[in-house]
């Protein structure tokens, strides 16, 4: 169930300590995304970030989602050191409380041409607006199901290349965009964009998986990236915004 984040003028779908599953703007506010024309590691991003926001009348605490992109694949330890020196900054802007975080996220690691570092490629903050029309963040999710357990018992087809596996970890992960989509009772009919994150060939299942339930009305956005954790090969995540710009 949806949470309120009211410092922020957003609600939230409360997830794990390092981001949300998604963040959707209050009525009279509305989500802008912005992105970098080039990478910026995190220090660097988050300052660039802090500026705009202020700039744009806002308090820090307006930041709701974010794209990052990382040097390569973590470890399951590695992974959760590099979330606990994220949350830090949010815990300065007064968004993370050091257990609930409402900002969405998405990680990924380019194939080619990786960062040094962790960095910023996008971001996105609430603004006052008169516009009816909702808008929303839905967090980067990968084929691995819930739960406390390690991720070789969480991923679904876990280092299977078949076909047939390809076909399930796209369903899966699809059907997780739905249901983080329905808790803000939206469809992918109301999304603005969508994007994927792989560096194998999932064409195969792009019908089936993808164009036929509706999840591609607005195309579809594909980064030649791996998702955060080593073992995972596939991740997508979804919006509704309708102002953009890049910096």
């Amino acid at each position: 169930m949806a949470s309120e984040f009211a410092a922020g003028n957003y609600r939230f779908i409360p997830a794990v300590f390092q981001y949300s599953s998604g963040a959707q703007a209050n009525a009279g506010f509305e989500i802008e995304r912005v992105r970098f024309d080039r990478l910026l590691p995190l220090a660097e991003g988050f300052a660039r970030i802090a500026a705009y926001i202020r700039d744009a009348g806002r308090p820090l605490t307006a930041f709701c989602a974010c794209e990052l992109r990382s040097p390569a694949a973590f470890s399951e330890e590695g992974f959760r050191a590099f979330n606990l020196h994220y949350v830090k900054t949010l815990s300065e802007w007064g968004i993370f409380d050091g257990t609930t975080n409402p900002v969405a996220r998405s990680n990924v690691c380019p194939e080619i041409d990786p960062p040094s570092e962790p960095s910023f490629y996008a971001f996105s903050f609430t603004r006052p607006s008169t516009t009816t029309s909702p808008s929303f963040v839905i967090a980067g999710g990968a084929e691995a199901r819930g739960g406390t357990a390690s991720y070789p018992d969480r991923i679904v087809c876990y280092r299977d290349p078949s076909p047939g596996a390809w076909r399930e970890k796209v369903r899966f992960t699809a059907g997780e965009m739905e249901r983080r989509l329905a808790e803000f009772g939206f469809g992918w009919k109301d999304t603005t964009g969508v994007q994927a994150y792989s560096v194998h060939d999932f064409h195969h299942a792009l019908v089936d998986e993808l164009v036929r339930r509706g999840a591609l009305r607005s195309g579809l956005t594909w980064h030649f990236a791996r998702p955060p954790v080593v073992d995972l090969e596939y991740e997508m995540d979804c919006r509704r915004v309708l102002r953009e710009v890049v910096i």
